[in-house]
């Protein structure tokens, strides 16, 4: 044997030896993985893992994102379908999209007609209208009351801000908006951090306070869905156990509300480069709308702290679904809206609208249904004084 056959196979035996911890600690990590009690002790809906892991038990070959009106996308992730007609969705409601994958059968003029004021609604499923018709959304109605005006409904379901920022990046010039609406709900701000979701997603890294965009191009969900099994789930574990220490010595929170703040900014330059006014609406949902005594959560102060601090015009429209609680009005407290919560949202932000001279002019409005014995639609007092107060 010669001088240098000793190490050389002390050396392979050595990487043999740490090929075969990889192997077991990848097969342990497939393993702990695999059981749902245990996955759940680790990983949690704030994490990418979790939703990926959702979606491939979720997607099929007919269906590969998350509902069968979704396309994908190589920048957003995923989109409306175009050219949709009275597609049956959500138990008994409608889907229709026009050419450019807005929800609703409208097409909208290019270069916009003279005369003509024009909204562009951003947001996620809530202003997309999950569990409603195209006719029954806040957007539709806005559309129906709103004389000389069209809104365009360009939310999308299981949307972050990082996705609404590059939707208006993509189409904004196209439109030639007069004014921005971005539909904000405070469970936006958590999707702000995740690379997946409903699918894999873009986002926003806080580079030394500059946007970083990661994750694009998309790929498709029959590659995504190739390369899944050869995936290490040691490096998945890994990850989770990181980001647990992570969260808590860094602060998620923080890191949310600096990169929710960076992207907002750069919604709103980017709305202002295009001669348009931005306003930022507050969605409430759940017990938002429907526990008065609930004190604002850590992201709607935020939101509106933000608000003021940049001087962005903000409607909320919590007080407006409160006074019609207050005059005994059942509204939903789980899950989605119901037609009526979008026919109040759509009162309440037609008349901040009208009120702040964004819009020219308004159809009279029919009444939302609920309890009441007036034949006329007449503004809660909440309502009117958020009107005559302006931007909160």
């Amino acid at each position: 044997m010669s001088m240098t056959q000793g190490p050389v196979r002390r050396g392979i035996a050595v990487v043999l030896y740490l090929l075969g911890v990889l192997l077991f600690l990848e097969s342990a990590s497939r393993a702990v993985l695999a059981v749902d009690d245990l996955f759940a002790r680790v990983a949690t809906p704030d994490d990418d893992i979790w939703w990926r892991r959702q979606w491939q038990r979720r997607r099929t070959h007919e269906i590969p994102i998350y509902y069968s009106f979704d396309d994908p996308h190589p920048t957003r992730g995923w989109a409306v379908k175009p050219n949709l007609r009275n597609l049956p969705v959500f138990g008994g409601k409608v889907l229709s999209s026009n050419s450019g994958g807005a929800r609703g059968a409208r097409e909208y003029a290019e270069p916009k007609p003279d005369g003509v004021v024009r909204v562009l609604v951003f947001g996620d499923s809530l202003t997309f209208g999950d569990q409603v018709s195209d006719d029954e959304t806040y957007v539709a109605h806005l559309q129906a009351t709103l004389s000389g005006t069209e809104v365009l409904n360009l939310g999308v379901h299981g949307y972050g801000h990082d996705q609404m920022l590059l939707y208006l990046k993509e189409v904004g010039a196209r439109y030639k908006p007069d004014v921005i609406l971005l539909g904000f709900t405070t469970i936006d701000m958590e999707r702000n951090l995740l690379g997946f979701r409903d699918f894999m997603k873009p986002r926003f890294d806080l580079v030394r306070d500059h946007l970083v965009l990661r994750n694009t191009p998309i790929p498709e969900p029959r590659v995504v869905r190739a390369r899944d099994p050869y995936r290490s789930r040691l490096v998945d574990l890994g990850t989770l156990l990181y980001d647990r220490l992570r969260w808590r010595s860094d602060g998620r929170a923080e890191r949310m509300e600096a990169v929710t703040g960076a992207i907002l900014d750069e919604f709103r330059r980017t709305a202002v480069a295009l001669a348009a006014v931005p306003v930022f609406v507050f969605l409430p949902i759940e017990d938002e709308i429907t526990l008065p005594e609930t004190r604002p959560s850590p992201e709607e102060r935020f939101f509106f702290r933000y608000c003021r601090d940049r001087g962005i015009q903000a409607i909320d429209l919590r007080p407006v679904f409160q006074a019609w609680l207050k005059r005994g009005v059942a509204l939903k407290d789980v899950g989605h809206w119901d037609p009526l919560e979008h026919r109040i949202a759509a009162e309440g932000i037609q008349a901040y609208l009208l009120a702040q001279r964004l819009i020219s002019g308004a159809h009279p409005a029919e009444p939302a249904s609920g309890p009441t014995t007036t034949s006329h639609w007449v503004l809660p007092p909440t309502l009117s004084a958020l009107v005559a107060g302006g931007a909160r």
